[in-house]
């Protein structure tokens, strides 16, 4: 993707510039803030790699987010410690 770093030191070239004016990216949202994707364009903050940055965060956590981590849960089970002395047994 051409233009794809928007950014070379504080200068944002033409073709980024053009990209995000043209209106065809939205702002971010305030669950955007602190993520290693946001472009700064005259004043308004944008994600340079989804143009509808609240439509990702819809259904949870956004999957190009760098600021967060999602949560893996995990579930113990309880094992019946008969059956389990039994399958010990049979494994000898």
């Amino acid at each position: 993707m051409a233009g794809a770093k928007a950014k070379k030191g504080n200068i944002i070239s033409e073709e980024a510039l053009a990209k995000y004016s043209s209106g065809l990216f939205n702002p971010i949202i305030d669950k955007c803030e602190g993520c290693e994707r946001i472009v700064d364009v005259k004043k308004n903050k944008y994600c340079r790699t989804y143009p509808m940055p609240a439509a990702k965060w819809k259904n949870g956590i956004c999957n190009f987010a760098t600021h967060v981590k999602p949560e893996i849960i995990t579930t113990t089970t309880k094992i019946n410690p008969l059956k389990a002395s039994k399958r010990a047994a049979g494994k000898k």
